[in-house]
Protein backbone atom coordinates (compact mmCIF):
# COMPACT_ATOMS: atom_id res chain seq x y z
CA UNK A 1 0.00 0.00 0.00
CA UNK A 2 1.17 3.00 -1.18
CA UNK A 3 1.09 6.43 0.80
CA UNK A 4 -1.62 8.10 -0.35
CA UNK A 5 -3.83 4.52 0.12
CA UNK A 6 -2.70 4.70 3.94
CA UNK A 7 -3.81 7.98 3.90
CA UNK A 8 -6.89 7.39 2.57
CA UNK A 9 -7.24 4.35 4.46
CA UNK A 10 -7.02 6.60 7.29
CA UNK A 11 -9.23 9.57 6.34
CA UNK A 12 -11.93 6.98 5.56
CA UNK A 13 -11.16 4.98 8.91
CA UNK A 14 -11.81 9.16 10.51
CA UNK A 15 -15.01 9.34 9.05
CA UNK A 16 -16.46 5.90 9.79
CA UNK A 17 -15.45 5.84 13.39
CA UNK A 18 -16.76 9.51 13.16
CA UNK A 19 -20.83 8.44 11.36
CA UNK A 20 -20.49 5.52 14.20
CA UNK A 21 -19.65 7.71 17.82
CA UNK A 22 -22.15 10.19 16.97
CA UNK A 23 -24.75 7.53 16.94
CA UNK A 24 -25.71 8.16 12.91
CA UNK A 25 -24.65 4.60 12.12
CA UNK A 26 -24.92 1.68 13.81
CA UNK A 27 -22.46 -0.62 11.97
CA UNK A 28 -20.51 0.26 8.46
CA UNK A 29 -18.01 -1.59 6.06
CA UNK A 30 -16.55 -0.11 3.76
CA UNK A 31 -13.79 -1.71 0.88
CA UNK A 32 -11.96 -0.68 -2.21
CA UNK A 33 -10.18 -2.45 -4.21
CA UNK A 34 -6.99 -0.63 -7.27
CA UNK A 35 -5.88 -2.96 -10.44
CA UNK A 36 -7.03 -6.31 -7.82
CA UNK A 37 -5.52 -5.05 -4.79
CA UNK A 38 -7.29 -3.93 -1.63
CA UNK A 39 -6.26 -0.36 -0.77
CA UNK A 40 -9.47 0.73 2.04
CA UNK A 41 -10.72 -2.16 4.17
CA UNK A 42 -12.21 -0.49 7.56
CA UNK A 43 -15.47 -1.78 9.64
CA UNK A 44 -17.09 0.25 12.69
CA UNK A 45 -19.79 -0.19 14.88
CA UNK A 46 -22.05 -3.31 15.93
CA UNK A 47 -23.13 -5.63 13.90
CA UNK A 48 -26.66 -5.40 16.29
CA UNK A 49 -27.40 -3.41 18.47
CA UNK A 50 -29.10 -5.75 21.01
CA UNK A 51 -25.84 -7.57 21.68
CA UNK A 52 -23.73 -5.39 21.29
CA UNK A 53 -22.38 -8.07 18.81
CA UNK A 54 -19.19 -5.75 16.79
CA UNK A 55 -19.60 -5.32 13.21
CA UNK A 56 -16.74 -7.23 11.43
CA UNK A 57 -15.05 -7.08 7.94
CA UNK A 58 -16.38 -11.04 7.45
CA UNK A 59 -19.89 -9.76 9.01
CA UNK A 60 -22.52 -10.76 6.09
CA UNK A 61 -24.99 -7.70 6.00
CA UNK A 62 -28.56 -7.55 3.85
CA UNK A 63 -27.89 -5.16 0.88
CA UNK A 64 -31.44 -5.32 -0.61
CA UNK A 65 -30.95 -4.44 -4.31
CA UNK A 66 -26.88 -4.26 -4.37
CA UNK A 67 -27.96 -8.12 -4.63
CA UNK A 68 -28.71 -7.37 -7.77
CA UNK A 69 -25.26 -7.05 -9.23
CA UNK A 70 -24.11 -10.58 -7.66
CA UNK A 71 -26.90 -12.01 -9.57
CA UNK A 72 -25.90 -10.29 -12.78
CA UNK A 73 -22.37 -11.44 -12.33
CA UNK A 74 -23.76 -15.26 -12.49
CA UNK A 75 -24.72 -14.23 -14.87
CA UNK A 76 -21.67 -13.07 -17.19
CA UNK A 77 -19.98 -15.89 -15.21
CA UNK A 78 -22.35 -18.48 -17.10
CA UNK A 79 -22.08 -16.04 -20.31
CA UNK A 80 -18.51 -16.32 -20.30
CA UNK A 81 -18.17 -20.19 -20.15
CA UNK A 82 -20.74 -20.60 -23.25
CA UNK A 83 -23.58 -21.51 -20.78
CA UNK A 84 -25.84 -18.36 -21.52
CA UNK A 85 -26.52 -16.11 -24.24
CA UNK A 86 -27.78 -12.65 -23.39
CA UNK A 87 -30.19 -12.83 -26.29
CA UNK A 88 -31.32 -15.97 -25.18
CA UNK A 89 -35.52 -16.12 -25.30
CA UNK A 90 -36.47 -16.93 -22.30
CA UNK A 91 -39.34 -19.31 -23.51
CA UNK A 92 -37.22 -20.96 -25.23
CA UNK A 93 -35.90 -22.18 -21.74
CA UNK A 94 -38.95 -21.62 -19.90
CA UNK A 95 -41.97 -22.61 -22.12
CA UNK A 96 -44.45 -21.28 -19.46
CA UNK A 97 -43.14 -18.09 -19.56
CA UNK A 98 -44.26 -17.46 -23.45
CA UNK A 99 -47.85 -16.49 -21.81
CA UNK A 100 -49.90 -13.83 -22.64
CA UNK A 101 -47.10 -12.64 -25.83
CA UNK A 102 -44.15 -12.96 -23.73
CA UNK A 103 -42.38 -15.60 -26.12
CA UNK A 104 -40.03 -12.95 -27.46
CA UNK A 105 -38.72 -11.62 -24.20
CA UNK A 106 -34.86 -11.99 -23.89
CA UNK A 107 -32.67 -11.74 -21.08
CA UNK A 108 -30.76 -9.12 -22.52
CA UNK A 109 -34.04 -7.35 -21.90
CA UNK A 110 -34.38 -8.89 -18.22
CA UNK A 111 -30.96 -7.61 -17.68
CA UNK A 112 -31.61 -4.00 -18.90
CA UNK A 113 -34.95 -4.07 -16.93
CA UNK A 114 -37.01 -3.28 -20.49
CA UNK A 115 -38.73 -6.82 -20.32
CA UNK A 116 -41.76 -5.11 -19.26
CA UNK A 117 -43.07 -7.11 -16.37
CA UNK A 118 -41.95 -5.39 -13.19
CA UNK A 119 -45.66 -5.60 -11.40
CA UNK A 120 -46.34 -7.89 -8.75
CA UNK A 121 -50.07 -9.06 -7.38
CA UNK A 122 -51.06 -6.37 -4.57
CA UNK A 123 -51.94 -9.26 -2.32
CA UNK A 124 -48.42 -10.81 -2.57
CA UNK A 125 -46.79 -11.43 0.75
CA UNK A 126 -43.38 -12.44 2.26
CA UNK A 127 -44.21 -16.11 2.55
CA UNK A 128 -45.31 -16.19 -1.18
CA UNK A 129 -41.17 -15.44 -1.59
CA UNK A 130 -40.34 -18.50 0.28
CA UNK A 131 -42.15 -20.59 -2.35
CA UNK A 132 -39.50 -20.01 -5.35
CA UNK A 133 -42.10 -22.23 -7.27
CA UNK A 134 -45.17 -19.97 -7.20
CA UNK A 135 -43.15 -16.71 -7.55
CA UNK A 136 -41.91 -18.02 -10.91
CA UNK A 137 -45.53 -19.25 -12.08
CA UNK A 138 -46.58 -16.14 -10.98
CA UNK A 139 -44.09 -14.42 -12.96
CA UNK A 140 -44.95 -16.62 -15.94
CA UNK A 141 -48.83 -15.48 -15.41
CA UNK A 142 -47.56 -11.98 -15.52
CA UNK A 143 -49.02 -9.99 -18.93
CA UNK A 144 -46.61 -7.50 -20.19
CA UNK A 145 -47.33 -3.84 -19.14
CA UNK A 146 -45.98 -2.50 -22.48
CA UNK A 147 -43.66 -4.12 -25.46
CA UNK A 148 -40.81 -5.58 -24.40
CA UNK A 149 -37.84 -3.45 -25.09
CA UNK A 150 -39.41 -0.29 -25.45
CA UNK A 151 -39.70 1.76 -21.88
CA UNK A 152 -37.47 1.13 -18.87
CA UNK A 153 -39.34 -0.06 -15.70
CA UNK A 154 -37.26 -1.17 -12.54
CA UNK A 155 -37.85 -4.94 -11.77
CA UNK A 156 -37.31 -4.68 -8.23
CA UNK A 157 -38.68 -8.06 -7.15
CA UNK A 158 -39.95 -9.60 -10.89
CA UNK A 159 -35.69 -9.54 -11.99
CA UNK A 160 -34.78 -11.87 -9.60
CA UNK A 161 -37.20 -14.52 -10.59
CA UNK A 162 -36.79 -14.24 -14.22
CA UNK A 163 -32.95 -14.35 -13.98
CA UNK A 164 -32.77 -16.93 -11.57
CA UNK A 165 -35.35 -19.16 -13.25
CA UNK A 166 -33.19 -18.78 -16.37
CA UNK A 167 -30.61 -19.97 -15.45
CA UNK A 168 -32.08 -22.62 -13.28
CA UNK A 169 -33.72 -23.98 -16.31
CA UNK A 170 -30.35 -23.80 -18.23
CA UNK A 171 -27.61 -25.15 -15.48
CA UNK A 172 -29.76 -26.85 -13.11
CA UNK A 173 -28.55 -25.05 -9.93
CA UNK A 174 -29.69 -22.04 -7.98
CA UNK A 175 -28.69 -18.81 -8.37
CA UNK A 176 -26.83 -18.60 -4.78
CA UNK A 177 -24.96 -22.13 -5.37
CA UNK A 178 -23.53 -20.57 -8.19
CA UNK A 179 -22.53 -17.77 -6.83
CA UNK A 180 -20.92 -19.52 -3.89
CA UNK A 181 -19.07 -22.19 -5.65
CA UNK A 182 -18.01 -20.30 -8.87
CA UNK A 183 -17.70 -16.66 -7.86
CA UNK A 184 -17.49 -16.04 -4.21
CA UNK A 185 -15.20 -19.62 -3.12
CA UNK A 186 -12.64 -19.32 -6.11
CA UNK A 187 -12.07 -15.31 -4.98
CA UNK A 188 -11.95 -16.77 -1.10
CA UNK A 189 -15.09 -15.22 0.31
CA UNK A 190 -17.48 -17.99 -0.04
CA UNK A 191 -18.82 -17.08 3.25
CA UNK A 192 -19.46 -13.36 2.06
CA UNK A 193 -21.71 -12.90 -0.96
CA UNK A 194 -25.15 -15.04 -0.27
CA UNK A 195 -28.81 -14.85 -2.32
CA UNK A 196 -30.33 -16.18 0.89
CA UNK A 197 -28.45 -16.48 4.16
CA UNK A 198 -28.77 -20.29 5.58
CA UNK A 199 -29.79 -19.95 9.13
CA UNK A 200 -26.57 -21.92 10.30
CA UNK A 201 -23.97 -19.42 8.54
CA UNK A 202 -21.33 -18.26 11.13
CA UNK A 203 -20.51 -15.28 11.84
CA UNK A 204 -23.91 -14.88 11.56
CA UNK A 205 -25.59 -11.54 9.37
CA UNK A 206 -25.85 -7.90 10.86
CA UNK A 207 -29.25 -7.34 12.10
CA UNK A 208 -30.81 -5.17 10.14
CA UNK A 209 -32.62 -1.97 12.22
CA UNK A 210 -34.51 1.04 10.93
CA UNK A 211 -33.51 4.63 10.26
CA UNK A 212 -35.98 6.34 8.39
CA UNK A 213 -36.19 3.97 5.50
CA UNK A 214 -39.88 2.23 6.08
CA UNK A 215 -41.44 5.49 6.70
CA UNK A 216 -40.01 7.69 3.66
CA UNK A 217 -41.22 4.05 1.54
CA UNK A 218 -44.57 4.76 2.91
CA UNK A 219 -44.66 8.45 1.82
CA UNK A 220 -42.92 7.97 -1.42
CA UNK A 221 -45.25 4.96 -2.02
CA UNK A 222 -47.77 7.71 -2.08
CA UNK A 223 -46.49 10.51 -4.57
CA UNK A 224 -45.36 7.32 -6.70
CA UNK A 225 -48.16 5.87 -8.05
CA UNK A 226 -46.34 2.64 -9.43
CA UNK A 227 -44.08 1.90 -6.70
CA UNK A 228 -46.87 -0.69 -5.21
CA UNK A 229 -47.05 -2.04 -8.29
CA UNK A 230 -43.64 -3.35 -8.48
CA UNK A 231 -42.96 -3.48 -4.34
CA UNK A 232 -46.52 -3.61 -3.14
CA UNK A 233 -47.44 -2.96 0.83
CA UNK A 234 -46.17 -6.61 1.77
CA UNK A 235 -43.22 -6.89 0.21
CA UNK A 236 -41.93 -3.25 0.43
CA UNK A 237 -37.84 -3.78 0.91
CA UNK A 238 -37.84 -1.93 4.08
CA UNK A 239 -36.49 -2.36 7.46
CA UNK A 240 -39.69 -4.52 8.78
CA UNK A 241 -38.26 -6.91 5.80
CA UNK A 242 -34.65 -6.61 6.25
CA UNK A 243 -35.11 -7.19 10.43
CA UNK A 244 -36.46 -10.89 9.72
CA UNK A 245 -34.02 -13.97 9.77
CA UNK A 246 -36.77 -16.08 7.81
CA UNK A 247 -36.65 -13.17 4.38
CA UNK A 248 -33.01 -13.12 4.65
CA UNK A 249 -32.49 -17.30 4.26
CA UNK A 250 -34.92 -16.64 1.33
CA UNK A 251 -33.22 -17.33 -2.42
CA UNK A 252 -34.72 -14.29 -4.11
CA UNK A 253 -31.45 -12.71 -6.80
CA UNK A 254 -33.48 -9.27 -6.94
CA UNK A 255 -31.83 -8.75 -3.14
CA UNK A 256 -28.33 -9.74 -1.59
CA UNK A 257 -26.27 -10.80 1.63
CA UNK A 258 -22.60 -9.39 1.46
CA UNK A 259 -19.79 -8.12 3.00
CA UNK A 260 -17.79 -4.48 1.68
CA UNK A 261 -15.06 -6.36 1.00
CA UNK A 262 -16.35 -9.28 -0.86
CA UNK A 263 -18.23 -7.00 -3.22
CA UNK A 264 -15.33 -4.93 -3.89
CA UNK A 265 -13.29 -7.76 -4.63
CA UNK A 266 -15.85 -9.62 -6.86
CA UNK A 267 -16.26 -6.17 -8.78
CA UNK A 268 -12.51 -5.87 -8.91
CA UNK A 269 -12.29 -9.41 -10.72
CA UNK A 270 -14.57 -8.60 -13.20
CA UNK A 271 -12.84 -5.65 -14.33
CA UNK A 272 -9.12 -7.89 -13.96
CA UNK A 273 -7.30 -10.76 -12.35
CA UNK A 274 -7.77 -10.75 -8.29
CA UNK A 275 -4.76 -13.54 -7.15
CA UNK A 276 -5.26 -14.87 -10.26
CA UNK A 277 -8.70 -15.12 -10.51
CA UNK A 278 -10.49 -13.28 -13.16
CA UNK A 279 -13.96 -13.41 -14.04
CA UNK A 280 -14.72 -12.26 -17.48
CA UNK A 281 -12.77 -11.60 -20.41
CA UNK A 282 -11.32 -7.94 -21.11
CA UNK A 283 -14.00 -8.07 -24.19
CA UNK A 284 -16.97 -8.96 -22.18
CA UNK A 285 -16.51 -6.54 -19.62
CA UNK A 286 -16.42 -3.88 -22.09
CA UNK A 287 -19.85 -5.47 -23.10
CA UNK A 288 -21.29 -5.03 -19.65
CA UNK A 289 -19.93 -2.02 -18.34
CA UNK A 290 -21.27 0.25 -20.89
CA UNK A 291 -24.85 1.73 -21.57
CA UNK A 292 -27.27 -0.15 -22.87
CA UNK A 293 -30.71 1.45 -22.22
CA UNK A 294 -31.39 5.24 -21.27
CA UNK A 295 -34.38 7.16 -20.56
CA UNK A 296 -37.07 8.08 -18.09
CA UNK A 297 -37.22 5.33 -15.32
CA UNK A 298 -41.08 3.76 -15.23
CA UNK A 299 -41.17 3.93 -11.47
CA UNK A 300 -39.18 6.50 -9.84
CA UNK A 301 -39.82 8.95 -12.95
CA UNK A 302 -36.05 9.66 -13.29
CA UNK A 303 -33.79 9.64 -15.85
CA UNK A 304 -32.08 6.31 -15.46
CA UNK A 305 -29.25 4.23 -17.50
CA UNK A 306 -28.88 0.37 -17.06
CA UNK A 307 -26.05 -1.82 -18.75
CA UNK A 308 -26.51 -5.32 -18.51
CA UNK A 309 -27.74 -5.82 -15.15
CA UNK A 310 -25.60 -3.15 -13.66
CA UNK A 311 -26.77 0.77 -13.47
CA UNK A 312 -24.37 2.93 -15.23
CA UNK A 313 -23.53 6.24 -13.03
CA UNK A 314 -22.63 9.30 -15.22
CA UNK A 315 -19.15 8.81 -13.45
CA UNK A 316 -18.40 6.05 -15.38
CA UNK A 317 -19.34 3.46 -13.02
CA UNK A 318 -21.22 0.37 -13.11
CA UNK A 319 -23.18 -1.13 -10.54
CA UNK A 320 -25.83 -1.58 -7.76
CA UNK A 321 -27.23 0.32 -4.90
CA UNK A 322 -29.48 -0.95 -2.25
CA UNK A 323 -32.71 0.88 -0.90
CA UNK A 324 -31.42 2.24 2.70
CA UNK A 325 -27.69 3.20 1.46
CA UNK A 326 -25.31 0.12 0.49
CA UNK A 327 -23.73 0.12 -2.70
CA UNK A 328 -21.13 -1.64 -4.72
CA UNK A 329 -19.72 -0.12 -7.95
CA UNK A 330 -16.60 -0.52 -10.61
CA UNK A 331 -14.97 2.15 -12.51
CA UNK A 332 -13.21 0.38 -15.37
CA UNK A 333 -11.44 3.63 -16.46
CA UNK A 334 -9.27 3.64 -12.91
CA UNK A 335 -9.36 -0.43 -12.12
CA UNK A 336 -11.36 1.04 -9.33
CA UNK A 337 -14.20 -0.67 -7.25
CA UNK A 338 -15.98 0.54 -3.88
CA UNK A 339 -18.61 -1.02 -1.88
CA UNK A 340 -20.06 -0.10 1.21
CA UNK A 341 -22.68 -1.96 3.75
CA UNK A 342 -24.69 0.11 6.90
CA UNK A 343 -27.01 -2.15 8.95
CA UNK A 344 -29.21 1.04 10.14
CA UNK A 345 -31.65 1.46 7.15
CA UNK A 346 -32.39 4.95 5.98
CA UNK A 347 -32.65 7.44 2.87
CA UNK A 348 -32.48 11.24 2.60
CA UNK A 349 -29.80 11.15 5.32
CA UNK A 350 -26.93 13.00 3.08
CA UNK A 351 -26.28 9.57 1.79
CA UNK A 352 -23.45 9.55 4.10
CA UNK A 353 -21.50 5.98 2.36
CA UNK A 354 -22.32 7.97 -1.27
CA UNK A 355 -19.98 10.09 0.19
CA UNK A 356 -17.01 8.24 1.18
CA UNK A 357 -17.14 6.47 -2.14
CA UNK A 358 -17.38 9.38 -3.68
CA UNK A 359 -14.13 10.47 -1.69
CA UNK A 360 -12.09 7.22 -2.82
CA UNK A 361 -13.13 7.21 -6.35
CA UNK A 362 -11.97 11.28 -6.44
CA UNK A 363 -8.90 10.46 -4.78
CA UNK A 364 -7.48 7.77 -7.09
CA UNK A 365 -8.91 9.76 -9.82
CA UNK A 366 -6.58 13.33 -9.19
CA UNK A 367 -3.32 10.45 -8.66
CA UNK A 368 -4.37 8.65 -12.43
CA UNK A 369 -4.93 11.78 -14.21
Amino acid sequence: MTDRHADLQAEIHAAVDELVSTGREAGVQIAAYLHGHPIVEVHAGVADTTTGRPMTAATPVYGVSTGKGLTATVVHVLAERGRLDYDLRIADVWPEFARHGKGHITLRHALTHTAGIPALPADVTLDDFADWDHMCAIVADARPLWTPGHRLAYHAWTFGWIVGEVIRRVTGRRVGDILTDDVAAPLGVAGELFCGVHPSTRPGPARMEDGNLSAMLETVAGQLPHLDRVAPPGVRPDATLAARPDVIAVDVPAVGTLTARAAARMYAALLGPVDGVRLISPHRLRAVSRPAVRGTEWVFGRETTWGLGYAIDDDGSFGVAGSGGSLAFAYPRWGLTVAATRNRLAVGDGDPLEHLRARIRDTVAAAAD
